[in-house]
């Protein structure tokens, strides 16, 4: 077993990641007379947070939705190879009723400070300083206000809800896991390898072996070694498929390690209100296979919970043929306008009534 090589996949998969975690397509989405738009600006422990708040052109007050976007530093609209996903959810949403609250991530746009810096734990405090600007504010009901969460965000929206669960009134998950981040990452690696041709039980079986030392470096916090490895198994690979030392360094930081430890189940299994888990069958980034099955038993002692898989559809919730992150830019739809009626249709039931 070439475990070297399988490193060097594994840096290679690190990069990926940082690049299409949340990546999306383009759209025309032109704002009609039903909403208007606010910049707004709020703070958390030092960092100053950045965004838009679109809210219905009638009286309020609303309720409204908090994005939450995947993992690598987004913009408010999670902006990736001409698409901007958010922009479409806010635009959606917004239409039908509710409130939108999307935020550029740290060290993004009007947003201090340094994503790659940040745990979980930091990042979900920023979500919570959101959700206590928006109970502020009288155009908004603070009693019901919930977050969304795509891919990373996925992960986050749960640990948000665990922490005030007295403020977060809903949950929704697009694409997020119910694997832990490292069996998220064996599994990205997979699909690389095999992409590739490589078919070799023990090449895979290699390449889950490394995955998993470098979980257990950057759970134990030693990102040097972590670092380390991930150099020097680069320089197994062909010249021409090698990642620079500066990028991989890059790469291998507070908010990675994170992603890559997290387990999802404790903060799952503590949600009580109403909670959409949505996934896609031709995911390679969050497998539907394995993570919807979990996720049912994860909220199978929440009684307003719903998992859905859309047949067909990608890691963006785009209707897709591959599934493969190479094909998000040429696919022309932003989102599967299915999955934006699904979504609706199930807000509307269990937040308005």
């Amino acid at each position: 077993m070439d475990s070297l090589v399988s490193r060097g996949g594994f840096a290679l998969v690190v990069l990926l990641l940082s690049a299409v975690v949340a990546g999306c397509a383009s759209e025309n989405n032109t704002p009609d007379e039903s909403y208007h738009s606010t910049e707004v600006t709020m703070q958390n422990a030092g960092t100053t947070i950045g965004g838009t708040l679109t809210l219905p052109d009638r009286d309020g007050p609303f309720p409204a939705v908090v994005l939450i976007p995947g993992g690598g530093k987004q913009n408010r609209d999670e902006e990736f190879a001409q698409h901007k996903p958010f922009l479409v959810l806010a635009d959606s949403l917004t239409k039908a009723g509710y409130a939108v609250l999307r935020t550029d991530d740290r060290g993004v746009g009007a947003t201090t400070g340094d994503k790659s810096e940040a745990s979980y734990d930091d990042l979900a405090s920023d979500v919570l300083a959101q959700i206590s600007y928006l109970r502020q504010r009288p155009d908004i009901d603070p009693t019901r206000i919930g977050v969304l969460g795509h891919s990373q965000g996925g992960s986050l929206a749960p640990l948000v809800a665990q922490k005030a669960p007295d403020e977060v009134a809903f949950v929704v998950l697009m694409a997020g896991p119910a694997q832990t981040g490292c069996a998220v990452l064996q599994h990205q690696m997979r699909v690389q390898l095999q992409a590739t041709g490589t078919t070799s039980a023990d090449r895979l079986a290699a390449s889950d072996d490394a995955i998993r030392i470098e979980c257990d470096l950057l759970r134990d916090g030693n990102f040097d070694e972590a670092r380390k490895n991930a150099r020097e198994a680069n320089q197994q690979l062909p010249e021409n498929e090698r990642a620079p030392d500066e990028a991989i360094d890059l790469a291998i930081n507070q908010e990675y390690a994170s992603q890559a430890t997290h387990d999802p189940e404790p903060a799952l299994r503590s949600l009580r209100i109403p909670t959409l888990a949505l996934f896609g069958s031709k995911d390679v980034q969050v497998d539907a296979a394995a993570n919807e099955p979990l996720m049912r038993n994860f909220l199978s002692n929440n009684p307003k919970a719903t998992v859905h898989t859309f047949e067909g559809a990608n890691h963006l919730m785009q209707s897709a043929d591959t599934g493969m992150p190479d094909e998000y830019v040429r696919i022309e739809t932003t989102i599967d306008p299915a999955v934006l009626d699904y979504l609706k249709t199930w807000l509307n039931r269990m937040v308005r009534n």
